[in-house]
């Protein structure tokens, strides 16, 4: 038996007017003529985010949806390098504190994040390395500001392959020996759709003992063996000393011609296929949905599973396989 959540993506189609990812660019901040007043822009957009994300939060509640992906944009330029002496934090305490109440009351509801492309741990160049902690950091000040253990809240590709595979995984785990234990505790990696196959990242992941968090959508892209099940195993282990349950991406494709990108909704056939051969080899899993319809793909995905009579569901996004 294995209970399966389904969660979607940062934003809703459905929720009007909340969008958790306003932004300024650093062009437009540095049209301001007052940077004081520039920043206090910034800290109104901040506060503007995190109101629409405890609405958010709250419209999963009600929703029975219980595994949401926060945005990586709660705060514009807090991580530009001409912003550093700016205090981002001490403004949006309200708002934060706001949130941490809100997931005291209701500590089902699972949140992470998983930080732009930009972000990488894997990179040959110094600057970049730094930029990434930094941009690590405020993450996990922004999971402890909402009262939660940062612990696999963050999830990450392996980064960039630089014409050098081999060498670019050695490079994480040189760079992963210079990151503090306090961001290192945070990550889980995901394999890519175009570089780092499943095997490249159980590679790290059981190495350095970090979570893997399959992607199916991109091992159909990018695999040495298609059958993912021949390291089910090795990937369930990836997880036994993590205080959270297991945690997948799905996604299908848009097209046969462009394989790679996502589609507004999700095969609910390939879903049950995958269901089918990992049931009871896991009490719980958290499946993200990675889907261009957001929250819509979710309930769509639910009305298509639940026409085929399978499963025991416990509320509007959880059921049970048998």
């Amino acid at each position: 038996m294995t209970l399966v959540r389904l969660g979607y993506v940062a934003m809703s189609v459905h929720l009007k007017n909340a969008s958790p990812s306003q932004t300024m660019t650093f062009a437009q901040f540095s049209k301001l003529s007052n940077r004081e007043a520039a920043i206090r822009k910034l800290e109104r957009i901040s506060r503007s985010n995190l109101a629409n994300c405890l609405r958010l939060l709250r419209y999963n509640v009600e929703n029975d949806i219980s595994f949401f992906r926060l945005s990586s944009k709660l705060i514009p330029l807090a991580n530009h390098p001409e912003l550093k002496d700016w205090d981002f934090f001490e403004p949006i305490t309200a708002e934060l504190e706001k949130i941490k109440q809100f997931l005291v009351k209701h500590p089902q509801m699972r949140v992470d994040f998983h930080p732009d492309h930009f972000v990488l741990l894997n990179s040959p160049k110094a600057e970049i390395l730094i930029q990434t902690l930094h941009m690590l950091n405020i993450h996990r000040r922004l999971l402890e500001g909402f009262g939660l253990d940062p612990t696999h809240r963050c999830v990450l590709h392996v980064g960039g392959g630089y014409q050098n595979k081999e060498k670019a995984l050695e490079q994480f785990i040189h760079n992963w020996g210079l990151t503090p234990s306090y961001i290192q505790s945070m990550i889980m990696l995901e394999n890519d759709d175009k570089v780092f196959t499943v095997q490249d990242t159980l590679y790290l992941c059981e190495k350095l003992g970090i979570p893997l968090v399959f992607d199916l959508h991109h091992h159909e892209a990018n695999n040495e063996d298609i059958h993912w099940e021949k390291n089910w195993e090795r990937i369930l282990a990836t997880w036994k000393n993590s205080p959270l349950p297991i945690k997948i991406h799905i996604s299908s494709p848009r097209s046969e011609k462009d394989f790679r990108a996502h589609a507004d909704y999700i095969d609910p056939m390939g879903l049950q296929r995958f269901l089918e051969k990992i049931k009871g080899t896991v009490k719980q899993i958290d499946i993200m949905i990675e889907a261009k319809k957001k929250d819509e793909a979710l309930f769509k995905l639910v009305t298509d599973i639940k026409e085929a009579n399978q499963y025991e569901w416990v509320d509007g996004s959880t059921f049970i396989i048998k």
